[in-house]
């Protein structure tokens, strides 16, 4: 892997990290279009899949706590079978077609978050299932699964820090059966103590940020972040399909 790509593979890590620890699921939205650009759609999202499985542990570790198990009993079951039928999606289209696809899945998902943050679209029994199905299916294919468990959270009025420590319940199951189906990325030595460095770095970071910023703020700014990802992810899978 050339320096320049290890460098932006390490820089996505640590910023992911830094709003996974303010926000709670903010790994995904932001690292994941970029390890994308970077890697490729089907490694990218597998090494987004792994470290956000390794930050769901360490952030559970300081809040398991507050996680509710009733919401999870929902949410949990329906991402799962939802995870069975997107891996064989992600293996079997051309690398251009996913990009693009992909890449436009997350921007019109977080698109949604921010025009529909007032709408219920997610409630009940029914809506915990589906927003469970449509982000297992995301997360398996795309490598972000947070868009539309953020409807479920606002629609339902989800309390912050209950919201943060059950993400992780949640989304440490996900990605360890996203990264069973579809295995282990392929990644240079080197790139592993990298990685283990960017991801500390961001988390402390993420520490010190959580205490300053406003969690609204903080999720807002995540969301523009990712839009920006998704958007080039867009550009890159429509230039490969021009050629």
């Amino acid at each position: 892997m050339p320096h320049l790509q290890l460098a932006l593979v390490a820089f996505s890590a640590f910023l992911g990290a830094t709003t996974q620890r303010v926000t709670g699921l903010g790994f995904a939205l932001v690292a994941s279009p970029l390890l994308i650009l970077v890697l490729g759609p089907f490694q990218g999202v597998l090494l987004a899949n792994l470290l956000t499985l390794v930050l769901n542990a360490v952030v559970l570790a300081g809040t398991w706590r507050a996680a509710e198990p009733r919401r999870l009993a929902l949410l949990v079951p329906a991402a799962l079978v939802a995870v069975q039928l997107g891996a064989p999606v992600a293996r079997l289209i051309p690398a251009a077609w996913l990009l693009t696809i992909i890449g436009t899945l997350v921007f019109l998902a977080l698109l949604s978050v921010l025009l529909l943050k007032n709408v219920a679209l997610f409630k009940g029994k029914a809506g915990a299932l589906a927003a469970g199905a449509l982000s297992g299916f995301m997360n398996v294919t795309a490598g972000v699964g947070g868009p539309a468990i953020t409807l479920y959270a606002v629609g339902t009025a989800w309390d912050q820090a209950k919201f943060v420590a059950s993400m992780q319940v949640y989304f440490g199951a996900l990605n360890l059966a996203s990264v069973a189906e579809k295995g282990l990325p392929h990644l240079p030595l080197a790139a592993v103590p990298l990685l283990g460095v960017a991801l500390l770095t961001g988390l402390g970071l993420g520490q010190i940020l959580n205490r300053r910023i406003p969690a609204r703020q903080a999720r807002q700014g995540v969301l523009f972040l990712a839009l920006a990802g998704s958007g080039a992810t867009i550009v890159k899978g429509a230039l490969l399909l021009a050629h």
